[in-house]
């Protein structure tokens, strides 16, 4: 079920939300828990006993790692236990074909498999139970004892699909008690609007034009309309998935929670180690906490440093997606981040902002080619069509695409900063009263919500992009 989706907007989250508004505060968990399971069930109800499966691993782990504190050698052991089975779960359901594909590549025997749905979310849960067995073993965290809590945790669903990835110790409060107020109700339904209007109203439409684009064999495209099929699937993957994470901050906030943001407005960034900080902040934050500091970060010699990142982007790049592609990427921005280090950093700094974020833009879009591409060779024929490789600099294609679509990606462009909101802050402050702002900011949000609802009913390409990772 997806959060741009009639079922979910007018029929699962009015009932979901108004049971658990009427029932006490000590069954209100026991709702959310029910509602998670059978929103996950919808679309794979298989993949539910996987679920339940991870919840009960990760629950008795938890609970022996703490049992054991004072045997660190046990506790260790536990540790290495829990980590390992939910890398192997995940990387047999992500992995498993994407290395007997690689293996009958190489080997003169077919090697015959099937090739299984990948379980939805199941890369952001399994990051999830990780850090709650490593922050138990740190003493970051306390082990949860309540199985109910701890499965609400796993399985709550604003953020089970596509993340933010929520560490248990920042909302380890907040599932035995959290406020619900009129107040909180209402911000969350905003960041929810603003969350809709951006993935139906932008990102879908920007979308459309990035699957026309691409259908288009690499070789036969201009270099303008290259670049308009990489700025448009820049604007989409920006607008689907920080919209998501907008929906899945705001539902929080509808069921009492408070989830850190995973998005601050990456486009704007001076240097690709700045847009590593702004872009999915909860997975750069987790492979920092978990492995890149146990590696031994930057208190290391500089080659070991240099390893260090590198291994971490290879991950980065591996948890994305099993294609080689993937890989390549990751490698990608290991080697920028490395050379923006330790070669090229100290002079950025002192360039014009505008020359910043030109080198910043380009590197991103490149790396996007690399992202998106179905392969390493496709990758290599569209960064060549967008240098003059393909059919010449301009084409009939190209320029009716940038004539009828000029204003869409002025809006995008507007929306990947901050001048967005802060234009539909200044015309609710145009009303001097609280009363008249009240429900003015309640008019220019129904009308967002209102027009997101009519894109969506109209609108047959529907995607969220980071499902399938």
């Amino acid at each position: 079920m997806l959060f741009s989706s009639i079922t979910f907007l007018f029929l699962f989250l009015p009932a979901v939300l108004g049971v658990y508004y009427l029932v006490p505060m000590k069954a209100k968990n026991i709702v959310l828990l029910l509602a998670s399971l059978f929103f996950y069930a919808w679309g794979e109800p298989v993949y539910v006993i996987l679920m339940i499966l991870s919840i009960l691993l990760n629950y008795f782990c938890g609970q022996d790692v703490k049992d054991h504190e004072d045997d660190p050698q046990r506790a260790k052991r536990s540790v290495a236990f829990a980590v390992a089975a939910n890398l192997l779960i995940l990387g047999f359901f992500k992995y498993y074909g994407f290395l007997l594909e690689t293996v009958n590549a190489v080997l003169p025997i077919e090697i015959p498999y099937r090739e299984l749905p990948l379980p939805v979310g199941i890369s952001f849960y399994t990051f999830q139970a990780i850090s709650y067995i490593l922050d138990v073993y740190r003493k970051d965290a306390q082990p949860q004892k309540n199985i109910l809590y701890f499965a609400l945790y796993i399985t709550m669903f604003p953020q089970l699909i596509a993340g933010p990835i929520v560490r248990y110790a920042d909302i380890e409060e907040q599932l035995r008690s959290r406020r619900i107020n009129i107040r909180r109700i209402g911000q969350g339904s905003m960041l929810f609007i603003i969350g809709l209007a951006k993935k139906v109203i932008i990102a879908n439409s920007t979308g459309a034009v990035f699957e026309q684009i691409s259908a288009v064999p690499a070789s036969s495209l201009s270099v303008l309309t290259a670049w308009i099929g990489v700025f448009s699937y820049a604007f989409q993957i920006y607008f689907d998935f920080s919209g998501y994470s907008d929906m899945a901050l705001g539902l929080g906030k509808m069921f009492g929670f408070e989830f850190r943001k995973n998005f601050d407005y990456p486009y704007i960034s001076k240097s690709v180690t700045e847009f590593w900080r702004r872009w999915h902040i909860s997975l750069s934050t987790w492979f920092r906490e978990y492995v890149y500091i146990p590696l031994g970060g930057n208190r290391c010699s500089v080659s070991r440093n240099i390893m260090n990142l590198m291994i971490v982007w290879a991950l980065t790049g591996m948890w994305h997606g099993a294609a080689w592609n993937f890989i390549a990427w990751g490698v990608y921005y290991g080697v920028i981040l490395v050379l923006e280090k330790y070669v090229w950093g100290a002079s950025l700094e002192g360039m014009p902002n505008a020359v910043q974020h030109i080198y910043t833009g380009i590197i991103v879009l490149v790396g996007w080619v690399f992202f998106f591409s179905p392969s390493l060779g496709y990758a290599l024929r569209y960064l060549g069509a967008m240098v003059g490789g393909g059919t010449g600099i301009v084409d009939a294609e190209g320029a009716f695409l940038l004539f009828t679509h000029w204003l869409l990606y002025l809006i995008a462009a507007v929306g990947s900063a901050p001048l967005g909101m802060r234009l539909i802050g200044r015309v609710i402050r145009i009303f001097r009263r609280n009363r008249t702002k009240a429900a003015a900011a309640a008019v220019i949000y129904m009308g967002i919500f209102l027009i997101s609802v009519a894109f969506l009913v109209t609108d047959t390409f529907n995607p969220f992009l980071y499902f399938r990772f």
